[in-house]
């Protein structure tokens, strides 16, 4: 069993009337099996309504099971027994990282999470200089987070979620609200982690570059997941990801669109320098015939 564990995941979303009679019921996920490996980078993907922030809120037993089971380290999300040992292991960051940011001073809010969960002082301390390190936000660690761009802000969420000394990180699009130079920021930071630290990333996201560096990339629609494999794999199938209603990367796009027009060029091609590399030989062999 890896770090995640979901297994027959079904979660069933229930609106009630003023009687509280059941008025409707909407299945977000349906019969979902997937099992996450410790240090993993695993990006999630799918179109608006296909699950994938659902499963996300099920990791760390925000929401619990309708039917099924899911296990973080090998604990059952539902046995409320294991709920504060499941989310010191799993750290969650979201889309507003306002929406995480409580503390006036950047040093004061990345502490406020270990101090909550009973880390003696001399040891938040230390865990404060940690993360705002390995976050790239030391130099920012006595201002306010109000004075902070989007892209910073965010950094300090994960720095926060970094002093909880979390095994897995998951991310729900946690660069939607930013510009491309803040997304870029973020997605450094949480690739580097995943690298030195040995932290197990859960990215959801809906930005086609950002998961190319993945381990894996899982793809859902409709509550299941419907393609699982490596970016590589994931992406040499163009045609399908815009059926489920999803972009490619730009140089993919390309790269597909050359091929189709009869240049000898692989599926899957993500990002310019291996382009490039295919592209000259595929343009002389073109030549020659």
């Amino acid at each position: 069993m890896g770090i995640i564990k979901a297994a027959k995941l079904i979660f069933e979303y229930i609106s009630r009337d003023e009687q509280d009679n059941i008025d409707e019921v909407s299945r977000a996920i349906d019969n979902l099996d997937l099992d996450i490996k410790e240090g993993d980078f695993v990006a999630i993907l799918g179109h608006n309504g296909s699950g994938k922030s659902t499963f996300a809120k099920h990791i760390n037993a925000i929401l619990l099971p309708t039917e099924g089971t899911v296990w973080v380290s090998g604990m059952d999300t539902a046995d409320d027994s294991s709920l504060l040992n499941i989310r010191k292991t799993v750290g969650m960051v979201f889309q507003n990282p306002d929406n995480q940011i409580i503390g006036n001073i950047v040093e004061e809010d990345v502490a406020f999470g270990p101090e909550n969960i009973g880390v003696t002082t001399d040891d938040i301390w230390k865990r404060v200089d940690e993360s705002l390190k390995a976050v790239g936000m030391t130099a920012y660690r006595l201002k306010s987070p109000n004075k902070l761009s989007g892209g910073q802000k965010q950094r300090v969420a994960i720095a926060g979620i970094m002093a909880m000394k979390p095994k897995c990180i998951v991310l729900d699009e946690p660069t939607a609200m930013l510009d491309p130079n803040g997304r870029k920021e973020v997605i450094n930071t949480v690739r580097q982690l995943n690298e030195q630290e040995n932290i197990t990333v859960v990215l959801i996201t809906h930005y086609m570059e950002e998961v190319i560096k993945a381990d894996r990339v899982i793809v859902m629609d409709d509550g299941n997941i419907v393609m699982d494999g490596t970016p590589t794999e994931i992406f040499s199938h163009v045609d399908e990801l815009k059926r489920y209603r999803l972009d490619v990367p730009q140089v993919t796009e390309l790269a597909h669109e050359l091929k189709m027009a009869g240049l000898d060029l692989p599926e899957g091609i993500l990002d310019i320098d291996e382009f490039v590399k295919y592209l000259m030989p595929a343009i002389k062999q073109g030549i020659k015939q």
